[in-house]
């Protein structure tokens, strides 16, 4: 399929060939009588008199004829050609008038394209505000970390130091307490085995007493068994 613009070329490529052919059958015709306006009605009449009085023309005649048919055709290609050209014109206007509400569309899509764009890019500008200033307090932050730390791993210093100095004093507490223990513990071994010889003098001195109790009691009682017989009988007697 041609584009207007090619059919364009086409004939105008194709219509100075034709004025050529017109100018050179004009320029080979001798001069005569002026050529009339209606050129339609000198065609028929000079065709119908050329067809039946051919042998009666001579060449001049003959000549004129022919210019007369090519001064037709000429102005038929130029009527044709004119209204090709009015429908191409139509034809363009048309898409012309389309093209520009294709542009209207396009430069309303465009419009919502940049708003779009305007946008997102203030969203963003607030955006990166945002993370700038997060930023800020994150250094701000780190630096306070930072500090803090420094403190805590001098407070850890004193804390470990102090740490390690306790811990050296009970180990010398603890090896004291141990010391002690043990003395403690040799000292009740040795208490314990004083308090077994103890036992055993007192159980012996216990049995001892307990023998002498029982040696007093009996002669205790041997000695009081006469006198008691003695006085039973002088009680019995004396109320006689």
């Amino acid at each position: 399929m041609f584009s207007p613009f090619q059919k364009k070329k086409s004939y105008s490529d194709r219509l100075p060939e034709q004025d050529s052919g017109a100018q050179m059958s004009s320029k080979d015709m001798p001069e005569g009588p002026a050529v009339p306006e209606d050129l339609s009605d000198v065609r028929e009449e000079r065709t119908g008199s050329f067809t039946a009085n051919k042998s009666l023309l001579d060449k001049k005649s003959l000549d004129l004829v022919f210019a007369v048919e090519q001064m037709i055709q000429a102005k038929q290609h130029v009527e044709a050609g004119n209204q090709e050209l009015q429908d191409r014109l139509h034809h363009a206007n048309g898409h012309i008038d389309r093209l520009n509400k294709d542009l209207k569309n396009l430069n309303k899509v465009v419009e919502d394209r940049e708003k779009s764009i305007l946008e997102l890019e203030q969203r963003l500008i607030d955006k990166n505000l945002r993370v700038d200033q997060m930023m800020e307090d994150f250094r701000e932050l780190q630096s306070a970390m930072s500090e803090e730390i420094e403190e805590l791993k001098s407070l850890h210093e004193v804390e470990r130091d102090q740490y390690a100095a306790l811990l050296h004093k009970n180990n010398e507490m603890q090896a004291e307490k141990n010391k002690k223990i043990s003395e403690l513990e040799e000292k009740l071994n040795k208490l314990e085995i004083e308090h077994a010889h103890m036992k055993q003098k007192f159980e012996a001195l216990r049995e001892e007493k307990t023998y002498l109790v029982n040696v007093v009691n009996d002669f205790t009682t041997r000695m009081t068994s006469p006198f008691s017989s003695k006085a039973g009988a002088r009680d019995q007697a004396s109320p006689e």
